[in-house]
């Protein structure tokens, strides 16, 4: 599959709320999907650590990457869309950036499980999620 890193960008820009919160595609491959956020003071809790949406955001988007590969690559199928996610906030970040990175557990004809680690730049673990995709039927 070739996979152009800046199609994936362009595709995703018309994601709004991830680019707002300083969501960027660092690295896409078929078998792994890397984006990262600097973190920054709108980032932040009333408690001064990183908010768990922030967090989430980050780990939606390497999903939302990951499950479009296909559709973005050109394939003509369509959209997949979250179905259902679950995360767990392991630690506070100490760091300055965060980095999701996604892995494909499973892959069906409509439906999809990822698994998504969220790092810091120092090497702790964030937060892990897993996100459930179901690829709509295409109009």
């Amino acid at each position: 599959m070739d996979i152009d890193l800046e199609k994936f960008r362009s595709f995703f820009s018309a994601d709004r709320w991830a680019a707002a919160a300083g969501v960027t595609i660092d690295s896409v491959r078929e078998d792994l999907v890397e984006c990262s956020m600097e973190i920054a003071g709108i980032h932040r809790n009333a408690g001064g650590a990183v908010q768990g949406g922030a967090i989430f955001t980050l780990a939606d988007l390497a999903f939302a990457v990951h499950s479009n590969l296909d559709l973005v690559c050109g394939a003509d199928l369509g959209m997949t869309v979250g179905q259902s996610c679950s995360i767990s906030y392991l630690k506070s970040s100490r760091g300055k950036r965060l980095i999701a990175r996604s892995v494909c557990l499973s892959r069906g004809r409509s439906m999809s499980v990822y698994r998504i680690s969220v790092t810091d730049d120092l090497g702790v673990p964030i937060a892990e999620m897993i996100g459930n995709g179901f690829t709509t039927v295409k109009k």
